[in-house]
């Protein structure tokens, strides 16, 4: 690289990181009144809320699922569906 280039380059960084660039919001600044500090509570507090609906709902999934694992009876013991009767079979009588 030339003298030239490089004082450029040397330039452009002086003035990207200069001081004033890297103040921080009114937040963390310590203006914990201003309007930009409320907007950022009310933004953290919806984030929450959508957190604790999604964990919510996966909760009441997994207890349906227990409930109705629940219902069921063990190994499969319980009253068996009824069966379709084949046409020969000796038990089916005959229709008219």
């Amino acid at each position: 690289m030339t003298k030239l280039t490089s004082r450029l380059l040397a330039l452009m960084a002086l003035l990207l990181f200069r001081p004033e660039a890297a103040q921080a919001c009114a937040a963390c600044f310590g203006k914990s009144d201003s309007r930009l500090a409320i907007g950022m509570n009310w933004g953290i507090f919806t984030l929450l809320g959508f957190i604790v609906c999604t964990l919510a709902g996966l909760s009441c999934f997994f207890v349906f699922l227990a409930v109705r694992s629940g219902k069921t009876p063990p190994n499969g013991v319980g009253p068996t569906p009824p069966t379709d009767f084949n046409s020969d079979s000796p038990d089916k009588t005959a229709h008219s």
